[in-house]
């Protein structure tokens, strides 16, 4: 997948929250065109509610099928991260690989 963000992520490590929508939604709208299959099943993976899904899917527009898509992968890896750190656990002793 970094492969695949090669090409669409300014080539500086600064990234702020808009180039990170930009490159979701570049590649949302190439995989929906391209592999809808693999998308969904990477939106299966995030764990996006399926209602969410069906919703956008619903829609008419594929612009707007794209933007919200985007959206939701957004919104549910910023939940990850907030969940990840609300819930940071110590390293378990004796694990360390």
């Amino acid at each position: 997948m970094q492969d695949s963000f090669d090409n669409i992520l300014p080539k500086s490590s600064d990234y702020n929250e808009q180039d990170i929508i930009d490159a979701i939604r570049q590649r949302v709208g190439y995989m929906l065109e391209i592999q809808p299959d693999l998308l969904m099943s990477y939106l299966y993976r995030l764990d996006v509610l399926e209602k969410d899904l069906k919703r956008v899917l619903n829609q008419n527009k594929t612009g707007d099928i794209i933007d919200d898509f985007t959206q939701l992968i957004w919104r549910r890896q910023k939940q990850r991260l907030e969940t990840k750190a609300k819930y940071k656990q110590a390293p378990i002793e004796g694990w360390e690989f």
